[in-house]
């Protein structure tokens, strides 16, 4: 994940104007001109030895001062940001200039401790960035939260903070702030965001199964290996009809193993009617036929099945309660679902993606 590429720095910070001409000796003259001119060229060897040459030939404050700007317009130029930033903070550079170029230099101690001096939100930023390179997710998730107190909940900033919490084990924060940014946006692209998080990490493959359907109904699913994962979830979970749309829409190919799947499917669609009657009479088997029925669009059916697993109070209850909510959501009964969500316990490892159902229903 590449949140933080998204905060960039303002190229205005890191831009370092070449000094205004001055009285100076021939020499240091003719050394700030070649720097100048290998910095055109981006001739790092060339600037280095440039501004050695006025430096070794500097004798007084406004020679040194000026060799120090061309210094750092010149490092800057060719990317040697911390040979730019030393030689600017030798002549007093403002603070907004001299963090951004120690950043890029990658010396995150020294650029986080201007930054914290400086006043702006641009400084904000950087802290921000600058703990979560280090890998600092606390300290992140205290500047993403500093910045947010300070400009106002822009989504930027909320992405970013949801990233640091996701990267930090903070699963109450994390949804907390992605419920704020589905909240005001509920876009497929805010969606994929959020979910393909959560599609890496380890779940149970009910939880996964789920999770697919919840991809697949906000229209984030894109590549064909999620779908076919889908699919055959779907099959193991004897929701046919579910694998058999999944593999319908992302193109059955010549390959072997996907004709075999796409058959598999066909076939169990045919039955899937009759099964679904016959393994909801029995509380033992209600989950399974719950599923058989979802597949088939039934809702009513599903909600009847899933509720005889739930009364069963069998080691399938929270399965059942997830697909319960599924069903209703997708039979427009929001806030049966809802209730239905909140219902599923931690410990089944369901709760995670109960609660970004429950996201999901809360925007319908």
């Amino acid at each position: 994940m590449k949140i933080d590429a998204r905060l960039l720095i303002a190229a205005s910070l890191l831009a370092v104007a070449a000094p205004a001409a001055a009285a100076v000796s021939p020499a240091v003259g003719k050394a700030l001109n070649a720097a100048a001119a290998a910095a055109k060229s981006r001739n790092a060897a060339g600037v280095a030895a440039a501004i050695g040459q006025a430096r070794a030939a500097a004798s007084t404050a406004e020679e040194r001062e000026k060799t120090a700007q061309m210094a750092g317009f010149a490092f800057t130029a060719v990317g040697q940001y911390g040979q730019a930033a030393a030689a600017l903070e030798q002549v007093g550079a403002p603070c907004n200039q001299l963090g951004p170029l120690y950043y890029r230099a990658g010396q995150m101690d020294k650029a986080v401790a201007i930054a914290r001096k400086c006043p702006g939100e641009a400084s904000q930023i950087m802290v921000a960035q600058a703990m979560t390179r280090q890998g600092n997710h606390k300290a992140a998730i205290a500047a993403y939260n500093a910045l947010i107190k300070s400009n106002g909940p822009k989504a930027i900033y909320l992405e970013n903070l949801s990233g640091a919490q996701f990267k930090a084990g903070d699963k109450a924060g994390y949804l907390a702030t992605t419920t704020r940014l589905i909240k005001s946006d509920p876009s497929p692209n805010r969606w994929k965001v959020l979910l393909t998080e959560m599609q890496g990490q380890n779940m149970r493959s009910e939880a996964k199964l789920a999770l697919y359907h919840l991809m697949f109904t906000t229209g984030t699913l894109a590549r064909k290996e999620d779908y076919h994962d889908f699919a055959k979830l779907a099959m193991i979970n004897g929701q046919a009809a579910v694998a058999k749309a999944a593999l319908d829409k992302s193109g059955v190919t010549s390959d072997a193993m996907d004709q075999k799947l796409a058959a598999a499917a066909a076939a169990a669609v045919a039955r899937e009617a009759p099964e679904a009657l016959k393994l909801s009479a029995a509380p033992a088997t209600a989950f399974k036929g719950g599923n058989a029925y979802l597949g088939l669009n039934d809702y009513a059916k599903a909600i009847a099945a899933y509720d005889k697993a739930i009364a069963a109070k069998g080691n399938d209850i929270d399965y059942a309660r997830v697909f319960k909510g599924i069903a209703a959501t997708r039979a427009g009964q929001k806030a049966a679902a809802i209730a239905t969500f909140k219902t599923v316990e931690a410990k089944s490892g369901m709760k995670d993606i109960a609660d970004l159902w429950s996201l999901y229903a809360s925007t319908r």
